[in-house]
């Protein structure tokens, strides 16, 4: 009963759970920071170190997750450039659907996660500290280092990205959601795994970044599709990329007008001349 009450209110109140839960992953690794250094020495020997990196297979696994939302980016922007090439016709999909897409993973593992946490907060990766045969001090989560220079070990990027495609169930039919989920969720769960045995990432790295691009995830969804304004209903969207397509529509020509222009006058320039 008290396991039915919470699962209700979590998925009432989805934003405030999601929140919860990083405060509380958060907390839990600042109180007892060597359950991470446990955790990456379940992968790690002193003689291979993280050998899990040599494995091919593990390796080439280790590229579809990026493949996969690299065509989903790719078929969104494709989308959108068809809306703006074709303004007269209807979209493929509703555009709600390429902008959340789209801005959530840029707004995700772009901005958030890449940008600023990866690149500014310097906690080593776990087969660069002490611990684990390396030369650089284990740090402890949100707290700022300069151990690392960019492209460190806090938050997981490829975790970020994994549960990035969850965001494929938001917007997908509703008798296609589970299916999608009982696809992505363990996949996404698996090469996040497959970060923590190449030694690339911190169990802490992958908790704090699945449950920081959620909530990326759940605010953008309720921006566009719960309770956001107008402009971004799909009906508006519509009609906004349809008036800037016949504009670049109408800028092009003008600009072929004036190169056609330019062309006959220089002719006429060099015909004169010779």
């Amino acid at each position: 009963m008290y396991l039915r009450k919470v699962r209700d209110w979590t998925c009432s109140h989805p934003i405030i759970a999601t929140s919860l839960y990083v405060i509380v992953i958060s907390v839990f690794f600042l109180v007892f920071p060597r359950v991470d250094i446990w955790a990456s020495g379940l992968f790690y020997s002193d003689d291979a170190g993280f050998s899990a990196g040599n494995i091919p297979i593990l390796r080439e696994f280790r590229h579809l997750g990026p493949y996969l939302i690299q065509v989903t980016a790719i078929v969104c922007v494709l989308v959108l450039l068809l809306k703006l090439l074709v303004p007269g016709r209807a979209p493929l999909l509703p555009l709600r659907i390429p902008v959340f897409l789209v801005s959530t993973l840029i707004i995700g593992p772009g901005i958030l996660v890449n940008a600023i946490l990866k690149d500014n907060w310097g906690r080593p990766r776990p087969r660069s500290v002490e611990e684990f045969g390396g030369d650089l001090p284990f740090q402890y989560v949100w707290v700022p280092s300069n151990a690392c220079d960019s492209n460190c070990s806090f938050v997981s990027g490829e975790a970020s990205a994994a549960m990035w495609l969850v965001a494929l169930a938001f917007v997908a039919p509703r008798a296609w959601r589970s299916a999608i989920l009982c696809f992505v969720l363990p996949l996404g769960f698996l090469l996040s795994l497959n970060r923590i045995a190449f030694g690339g990432h911190f169990l802490s790295d992958t908790l704090i970044s699945w449950g920081l691009t959620l909530l990326v995830l759940l605010l953008t969804y309720r921006f566009l599709y719960v309770a956001g304004p107008r402009f971004v209903h799909d009906r508006h969207l519509d009609v906004w990329f349809t008036r800037c397509g016949r504009q670049l529509a109408t800028g092009a020509a003008l600009c072929m007008k004036k190169a056609r222009l330019w062309g006959a006058h220089l002719k006429h320039i060099f015909t004169k001349t010779a």
